[in-house]
């Protein structure tokens, strides 16, 4: 589908201007406010034309949070916009418009193809990463759209993330904080902390989800510095699962709610945390009938997602159970784990797992918590990866060095068969370490052609 400028003259595709973009920085991340805040000046500073911001940072979570979050204000009726990143299948899903009360939707084809044609001609060739002058680009299509909230999650890290040019945010989030990115993020817990507490601002409200201690001290030092007032949990709240509800404690208030329809039991922190953070919003008062609401109709796709139809489950005997995930660090890879005991305790089932993982990740760190779970791991590549990923090899060795079978696989397709002649009774099958891998494997389901990251 090609596009056409404001004056009808006929103008690149989606594709074609990411792709430029691509080219206009010798790096895909290089970490930095200052090319971001150049551009943003040049385009008349739409990122301080936008709805209230919430800002959401952290290792693991901050897409369920988001989720949960975007599903409870539009049940209230409210218009929202969303920034996340990575996408899954196509880029229009990282900018989500509020259409109307209670309705939020992808950027069209249009739209986008309009706002990255216009940031792309005022940056004029500059140098800058392609997640800076899409974020800039996202900041003036959330400037230009009418909206009570934008929830803006961080790309990476948080202090010098493209995201981090919001002065005043109306409240921010700090998801679990755990190791990933240790290139660019330090090989600490303090470390990391301290870059994802860079987007604390005076004045501004901040809940802080489950954190071990070594984090929450970094927080709590920024916080002071800063001038931030921190939410945190087990502390000003806490939600824990009670006979089959969620509660949700704050000094004043007890919430007695439906479980979240997202599967896993870290869901209970992340659906805990976004409850805190939507009753600390300023401008609206969200009643209990839409938070109930916002929790049992989330959809996040690739977090814990039951694939039952289509092209994939179709290679599997009748029975068989598969499920999708794109947790990628040793935190999410326990995470999925207990999950996967929790089902295994419910239904048994033997447990394999198809992987594909960045080469940066730590591979056996992630697949070590499946130890005496996962039946076989089979490693398979990642089309289209924006970065080197593992050879299926050496996914295959990293399991065997945690005492698990390895073996590696030419596709997902390949592994599905090479799992089903290994066992041809029912199975539970899990396709995880990478949201590149996710997306791989939702548009095989779709039967369609990814684009890239």
């Amino acid at each position: 589908m090609r596009g056409f400028d404001r004056e009808g003259r006929d103008i690149l595709t989606s594709d074609q201007l990411l792709a430029d973009m691509k080219l206009l920085h010798p790096k895909l991340i290089d970490l930095s406010l200052g090319r971001v805040e150049r551009l943003l000046a040049k385009l008349g500073n739409p990122h301080k034309a936008l709805p209230p911001v919430v800002h959401i940072a952290g290792t693991n979570g901050k897409g369920s949070v988001t989720a949960y979050l975007k599903a409870m204000l539009t049940a209230a009726g409210q218009r929202v916009h969303v920034y996340t990143s990575p996408h899954l299948v196509r880029f229009h899903e990282r900018i989500e418009l509020a259409a109307a009360p209670g309705l939020t939707q992808p950027i069209s084809e249009a739209d986008l193809v309009d706002v990255l044609a216009r940031t792309q001609s005022v940056n004029n060739g500059d140098d800058i990463t392609q997640f800076e002058i899409t974020t800039a680009a996202a900041f003036l299509a959330f400037a230009e759209h009418p909206a009570d909230f934008l929830l803006l999650e961080v790309g990476l890290g948080g202090r010098l993330d493209a995201t981090n040019v919001i002065e005043h945010p109306a409240l921010t989030i700090l998801t679990p904080i755990s190791h990933d990115h240790a290139d660019k993020l330090g090989n600490t817990i303090e470390a990391i902390a301290g870059e994802k507490a860079g987007i604390l601002k005076r004045g501004a409200r901040c809940v802080v989800s489950q954190q071990e201690d070594a984090a929450l001290d970094v927080i709590a030092h920024e916080a002071a510095r800063v001038g931030a007032r921190l939410v945190v949990w087990g502390q000003d709240y806490d939600a824990y699962e009670q006979r089959g509800r969620l509660v949700v404690q704050r000094a004043d208030q007890l919430l007695d709610l439906p479980l979240p329809s997202l599967f896993g039991r870290h869901q209970i922190i992340n659906a805990g945390t976004a409850v805190a953070a939507a009753l600390e919003l300023d401008g609206v008062t969200l009643d209990e009938q839409a938070i109930e609401s916002g929790l049992t109709s989330v959809r996040w796709p690739a977090r814990m997602q039951r694939i039952d139809s289509g092209p994939l489950p179709s290679l599997l005997q009748p029975g068989s159970e598969l499920w999708l995930d794109g947790g990628h660090n040793p935190a999410a890879g326990l995470f999925l784990a207990q999950s996967l005991a929790d089902l295994e305790e419910r239904s048994p089932k033997p447990l394999y797992l198809v992987v594909g993982m960045l080469g940066l990740k730590d591979a056996a760190g992630f697949l070590g918590s499946f130890r005496g779970l996962a039946r076989h791991v089979l490693g398979v590549p990642i089309p289209g990866a924006h970065e080197a990923p593992f050879s299926p090899d050496a996914l295959a060795d990293a399991a065997r060095s945690v005492s698990l079978s390895g073996d590696s696989a030419a596709s997902v397709e390949a592994a599905l068969k090479r799992i089903d002649a290994l066992d041809p009774g029912p199975k539970r099958i899990l396709i995880t370490g990478s949201l590149y891998l996710a997306g791989h494997v939702l548009a095989l389901q779709e039967g369609v052609e990814p684009q890239a990251n």
